[in-house]
């Protein structure tokens, strides 16, 4: 084991020492440091999606430190230590790489990787397809799972005009719902449009932080011209917003 990892597993231990700890750190349990963990992945996305090494260095480390935390505790209760984890996943990768670790030979291939797993998940006792999606996934991110899972089972449309079609129908669905049901067939339309993007070979959440970035750059860059034409952004109406909008689009080709 290196000497910094070392150093930060001792780290971590003296944080939770019982006598001359830390008062937060020793407050903390697996449900209350869980949303720091997923917090930080998001960061790490957040640094390389900004392609900033020196952020993403950092960020990293912190991540690394969401992975010790949870060690530790688990530790203090005789589940598992660190060097467990690192097993852990040191045995599952040479497994799924049996054409690299093992007597195999050929490429590894999304089917090949999804089979490997799909054998992980039954000899663990996995008794439909839908088991082992995590329900802590960010909503849109699971629903394309879910149907990633379904259509290697063969439930999918064989092209984009039956998810299209779908959407169709759930928008029609949303537009004519009962108060009670708008928020089930909001999420109708929600699932609906991601089974069509996917159809069209695209990762949702990819499309849709594409989409988000792209529309705050545009809101800001509104909100810089009008503030150049001395105007207060906020106070103009949504026709002179528009034409910003126009302004800024037109701008970026």
């Amino acid at each position: 084991m290196s000497d910094q990892l070392t150093r930060l597993l001792k780290i971590m231990a003296r944080l939770r020492d019982p006598q001359r700890g830390c008062e937060w750190d020793l407050a903390q349990d697996f449900a209350s440091i869980a949303p720091y963990t997923i917090e930080e992945a998001y960061e790490v996305a957040d640094a390389i999606e900004r392609a900033d090494m020196a952020d993403l260095r950092g960020e990293l480390g912190d991540l690394l430190l969401q992975v010790v935390f949870h060690a530790r505790m688990a530790e203090e209760e005789g589940h598992f230590a660190f060097e467990d984890v690192a097993k852990a996943i040191s045995d599952k990768m040479e497994a799924r790489h049996p054409h690299i670790f093992g007597d195999e030979d050929g490429q590894m291939t999304s089917g090949r990787w999804e089979a490997l797993k799909a054998a992980e998940r039954e000899e663990q006792g996995a008794t439909s397809a839908m088991d082992g999606v995590a329900q802590a996934l960010p909503a849109l991110m699971r629903s394309e799972k879910l149907q990633k899972r379904a259509a290697r089972h063969g439930f999918d449309w064989p092209d984009t005009s039956g998810p299209a079609a779908k959407l169709r129908e759930e928008m029609a669905e949303l537009a004519e719902a009962s108060p009670e049901k708008r928020v089930e067939e909001a999420g109708d339309l929600l699932f609906a449009a991601v089974n069509l993007v996917r159809a069209h070979g695209i990762a949702a959440e990819d499309a849709l932080r594409s989409a988000n970035s792209k529309f705050e750059r545009r809101f800001r860059r509104m909100e810089e011209l009008a503030a150049a034409d001395g105007k207060d952004f906020a106070a103009l109406s949504l026709d002179e917003q528009e034409s910003y909008w126009q302004l800024v689009k037109k701008a970026e080709g």
